[in-house]
């Protein structure tokens, strides 16, 4: 990533020398096998995902999308009524060169059934699936779904049916989650806490027990006590039928996590300008870094503009309040004079106040042969003052935005970003995938 310094003062935008992330060139590149967006929950990762997929699907690449998102929002914006454990082919993309879109949600049970029934034998494969224990942590063990995602990521890229594969990362209470969980997961079936459960096949009878026990109380509190002997009886079952495959979950793992630092990887940081998501996009960044895992840069979703932005929220406030007190408008004879010009000054116009004038004459109906009565220009004028305060709401938003996003690159100023329009409404079709592509691959807001 180039380097670049905070803008002064004067600068419009803090961002005006901070690197764009431009993303066509990225999407395009067929060395570009895997791009992962990770970020914390709710910024719009999914989106990005899709978004991404879509166009890099229409520009020619053969793309599968992973997600993870338990609203199912992406299989409804691509028209599927349906997304599981399998790739589905997404119709209507405008594909060149044997474009193609399939697209997926992880199924963190039905994954973790393929990898036993991938690497154990019919009987053994089904002693496993049938356990309690198995069954508990197929389906809940923190970490689970992180590793899965990981564990599909593998299976797809081994496949090599596409040449471009988009995750969208699972959402967790903190981002980094999603780098910890494959070698977490993969330490905990092939580490001591398994070898404690086995001890008491080990060592046998009440002593055996009483050792357990006492692991139990000191790893995980009262769950020995809590949960009994049938308890014991499963997990102890599930380790004897997995004994073979523990070391494979490590090797797995580490692949993975090979396959994430790999050059064909790209990372891209998803995140709005709020002070939270920005917070944890550092922290992810940073930690990319620590690991040496190739970050392509930040995406920053839902970001404000206005083209008004040359009058301030200090002077739109003030010329509501004129408005509503009558001083900014002739009153004389019911109506405002000059068809609604200013009053007449001593001062030069000034862009503030044409500025005004503006949000005046968008606000004002359309002039007919009939004048304006002064009930009419009452309702244009407290209209205009009801515009002008929202437009100050907006400008506060704004300069709290540029605040936000100017402490994210003042601490990493080779972070190239991308920033994203926010949209009026929600997401719900490939149009709207296609137009937060366009997005995207702007750059940088108009």
């Amino acid at each position: 990533m180039g380097e670049g310094a905070i803008g002064g003062a004067g600068a419009s935008n803090g961002l005006d020398t901070v690197p764009v992330l431009e993303l066509d060139p990225l999407i395009d590149d067929p060395g570009t096998r895997i791009i992962v967006c990770c970020g914390a929950g709710g910024v719009g990762k999914t989106t990005t995902a899709a978004a991404l997929g879509v166009r890099a699907a229409e520009r020619g690449r053969r793309v599968v999308v992973l997600t993870i998102d338990p609203a199912r929002r992406l299989a409804q914006s691509m028209g599927i009524d349906s997304l599981d454990n399998v790739p589905r082919k997404v119709e209507g993309i405008k594909g060149s060169d044997g474009g193609e879109l399939h697209a997926m949600m992880l199924d963190m049970k039905r994954t973790f059934d393929e990898i036993v029934e991938a690497h154990a034998d019919a009987d053994r494969a089904r002693a496993i699936l049938e356990n309690p224990f198995y069954q508990s942590l197929s389906a809940g063990f923190a970490g689970t779904q992180e590793y899965m995602a990981m564990e599909k990521l593998g299976q797809l890229r081994a496949r090599d049916e596409w040449d471009l594969i988009v995750v969208d990362t699972p959402p967790s209470r903190s981002a980094l989650d999603f780098l910890d969980a494959p070698k977490r997961l993969g330490s905990f079936l092939d580490g001591t806490f398994i070898k404690l459960l086995m001890a008491p096949a080990k060592v046998g009878g009440r002593a055996g027990m009483k050792f357990l026990n006492v692991g139990m109380s000191m790893m995980t509190g009262t769950l020995g006590k809590l949960l009994g002997g049938q308890f014991l009886k499963d997990v102890q079952t599930f380790v004897a039928a997995m004994d073979t495959m523990f070391g494979g979950f490590r090797t797995r793992a580490d692949a993975t996590y090979r396959l994430l630092q790999a050059p064909g990887t790209a990372f891209l940081v998803v995140a709005t300008p709020e002070r939270d998501a920005l917070r944890e996009a550092a922290y992810f960044v940073e930690r990319l870094a620590a690991e040496e895992m190739p970050l392509a840069g930040l995406v920053l979703n839902r970001v404000h503009d206005s083209g008004a932005a040359r009058l301030s929220a200090e002077r739109a406030r003030a010329a509501a309040e004129n408005l509503d007190e009558g001083r900014i408008v002739d009153q004389g004879g019911g109506k405002a004079a000059g068809g609604g010009s200013r009053a007449t000054s001593s001062e030069p116009s000034d862009p503030t106040a044409d500025a005004a004038d503006d949000l005046a004459t968008a606000a004002a109906p359309a002039e007919s042969e009939a004048a304006p009565t002064a009930e009419a220009d009452t309702d244009v004028q407290q209209l205009t003052a009801g515009l002008l305060r929202l437009h100050a709401e907006r400008m506060q938003v704004l300069a709290r935005e540029q605040r936000t996003r100017d402490r994210f690159t003042a601490l990493h100023p080779e972070v190239a970003v991308a920033e994203v329009a926010a949209l009026p409404g929600d997401v719900h079709d490939l149009a709207g995938l296609r137009a937060i592509g366009d997005r995207l691959t702007l750059g940088r807001l108009p």
